[in-house]
């Protein structure tokens, strides 16, 4: 796809497949505008992450203030992750109407007022309604994040920009336990609401700070400014002729022709986005359908293999495995947390080096090791009356080893690759489909843990979590194509054959290997 358009006639520019080579082969320089952008875009996650962290630490405290039960405890926990949903499907259609960039900002003004309520909640119903609230925002940021970070970066560094969203939610995360462990000196009634409430602050300088980016080239492309577009891709990419090469990928993918060279064009749009999502779910095309089982895949698996159960219901693991004291179990939540964020932050600087596919499929697998092993650990802790030493040290290292894993790999892969698989007019629709499916599987895990371990033991639990990462493990190694280095324009090709992808793949590199034969004779001559 991607090059299609410059094959005809002498023109100067070298083809998108050998771009794609040159960008990976000599390894610019990060682009700091990009980076700077990235990173701001990004922010806004932090605050899902925090709300993670956080609530893992104030169920403690808000089942003793409030006189609720687990049940109500599981709702308040997962119910985020449902509002969620409802957030990201809208945001997907409000972030083609008013823009990337706004879409943040609207995020973080519903994210704001959702912590206060949280914060000044009297009961458990108001607790409720903040939930809701900041649920919708939430939706809002992951979609709007993951989207405008994959159309403002290169595809030299698009992995190491692209997985920012998944970085600050670490952070957060680790933000919420410190919370946690800051806060639980305090009264009772007074230290979760402050848990909660302190979420806000962040909300107020990120809407300010976001407002300072530019929009999207691609939804500038969108809306037929061409001119903007060109400046803003001239900033995040490293040369002028990458940056015109690219915005012809772009105006090829947006319908709009190639002659058409002025400041403003008239762009042909929709008169609403029933066609969209028609084109998406109920008439897709081979190469459609491949992505959609990719994308549904990689965001069911990511969640469904108890990385919530872990985060979220840490203490409670904790407990379980011999550690009565609520100051240690969070000051082991808060080692928990220090994990995973130095973990994510390895991944940022592997994810363009390695490759997408091998920091995956090594993920998964070790995951799969670290669930087991956790799970034995934890049957046997159960069924013995004694304290075993080696047992609670041995769960320890496992719930790390875990949390490692998965922040290596699969956290801010699934994110990455839903964001550089789409069709540019398919894009917004199916990123918001993807933060779907992975907040409705979070929502399930997260809402129905403790019925879980109770029904089957917290061991079961967990060799049922190692049993559908495995199964994970299996769809990554035959579906998924590698897409390092690539802009999202060619990514394309590489889908509409769910198991035959690997002959694309080949071509595609043999074809690029040509290319750059070509180029270095035409050079010498």
């Amino acid at each position: 796809m991607a090059g299609s358009g410059h094959e005809n006639g002498a023109v100067s520019i070298p083809p998108a497949d050998n771009l794609a080579v040159f960008e990976v082969s000599k390894k610019p320089k990060k682009n700091k505008f990009a980076l700077g952008c990235a990173m701001l875009a990004s922010l806004t996650s932090m605050l899902l992450g925090y709300d993670i962290g956080v609530m893992s630490g104030a169920i403690i405290f808000i089942k003793k203030d409030l006189k609720i039960s687990d049940v109500q405890i599981e709702i308040l926990v997962g119910v985020l992750n449902l509002y969620c949903l409802v957030g990201s499907i809208v945001a997907g259609n409000i972030a083609d109407w008013i823009g990337r960039r706004y879409t943040i900002v609207l995020a973080n003004v519903i994210i704001f007022v959702g912590s206060l309520f949280m914060g000044f909640s009297v009961n458990y119903a108001f607790l409720m309604v903040g939930r809701f609230i900041a649920g919708i925002g939430v939706g809002f940021a992951i979609m709007g994040a993951v989207l405008y970070n994959a159309e403002i970066s290169p595809a030299s560094s698009r992995g190491f920009l692209t997985s920012f969203p998944e970085v600050c939610i670490n952070v957060g995360i680790l933000l919420g336990y410190v919370s946690n462990y800051a806060f639980s000196k305090l009264p009772t009634r007074i230290g979760w609401r402050l848990m909660l409430g302190a979420g806000a602050t962040p909300s107020i300088f990120l809407v300010f700070a976001v407002l300072a980016m530019p929009e999207s080239p691609r939804w500038l492309v969108m809306q037929g400014k061409l001119g903007e577009a060109k400046v803003v891709l001239e900033k995040t990419l490293d040369t002028k002729e990458e940056a015109q090469l690219r915005l012809s990928d772009i105006k090829e993918a947006a319908g709009i022709p190639q002659d058409s060279t002025g400041d403003v064009v008239v762009v042909q749009k929709q008169t609403n986005s029933n066609g969209v999502w028609r084109e998406l779910l109920l008439h897709p095309t081979p190469t459609v359908k491949h992505i959609l089982i990719c994308t549904v895949g990689i965001h069911f698996f990511q969640q469904s293999s108890g990385v919530d159960a872990v985060v979220l219901y840490s203490p409670r693991i904790f407990e379980k495995a011999g550690i009565t004291s609520s100051n240690e179990q969070l000051l082991t939540t808060v080692a928990v947390g220090i994990c995973k964020t130095i973990f994510i932050l390895v991944a940022t600087f592997l994810l363009d080096k390695s490759g997408r596919r091998a920091l995956l499929l090594i993920s998964t697998g070790g995951m799969v090791v670290s669930l087991a092993t956790l799970g034995f650990s934890l049957t046997i802790i159960n069924h013995s009356e004694a304290k075993l030493t080696w047992a609670i040290a041995l769960c320890i290292t496992m719930v790390l080893s875990f949390v490692a894993f998965f922040a290596i790999g699969m956290g801010p892969i699934a994110g990455i690759y839903t964001s550089e698989i789409f069709p540019l007019k398919l894009r917004a629709q199916g990123i918001s489909l993807g933060v779907a499916v992975n907040r409705v599987t979070s929502g399930i895990i997260s809402m129905t843990f403790l019925s879980l371990y109770q029904a089957i033991t917290i061991g079961g639990a967990f060799f049922l979590f190692a049993g559908i990462a495995a199964v994970g493990w299996l769809f990554f190694s035959i579906c998924l194509p590698e897409t390092r280095g690539k802009t999202l324009e060619e990514t394309e090709r590489l889908f509409g054959n769910l198991v035959g992808w690997r002959e694309v793949d080949k071509k595609m590199k043999e074809d690029n290997t040509k290319g750059t034969t070509h180029g270095q004779e035409g050079s010498d001559g």
